[in-house]
């Protein structure tokens, strides 16, 4: 099974940058979409980003369209959260999550998980 390390998590304030990388330890070409969730405490782990394979689709939550991007570089076996104008309620920790198959937002249809990166987002 893939291992998967987040990294790039820590503590920023409101309206700063963070940017999150995800390794994997295999070769990502064959998981055609490549995801970011995160879950704030208290709270059910929410969907973030998703990216497929040709890095031609690209899903967002309208809660970070326009401040948030996503990008793979499969040369790499990575994939890489930017998060600008950073909000509190940014603040939770962050999974990348790899599946074998088309573009969603669904997490539980999502193959693979990483151990999270903490992102705390202070006023």
């Amino acid at each position: 099974q893939e291992q998967l390390l987040e990294s790039g998590g820590g503590l920023v304030q409101v309206g700063g940058s963070l940017r999150l990388s995800c390794a994997a330890s295999e070769r990502t070409f064959g998981y055609p979409t490549m995801g970011w969730f995160r879950q704030a405490p208290g709270k059910d782990r929410e969907f973030v980003a998703a990216i497929t394979w040709s890095g031609a689709v690209t899903y967002f939550a309208d809660s970070v369209k326009g401040r948030f991007t996503i990008s793979r570089d499969d040369a790499k076996n990575s994939v890489t959260l930017q998060m600008n104008s950073l909000k509190p309620d940014d603040t939770g920790v962050y999974y990348c999550a790899l599946r074998r198959g088309p573009i969603t937002t669904a997490g539980n249809l999502y193959d693979n998980w990483g151990q999270g990166t903490q992102v705390t987002v202070s006023s």
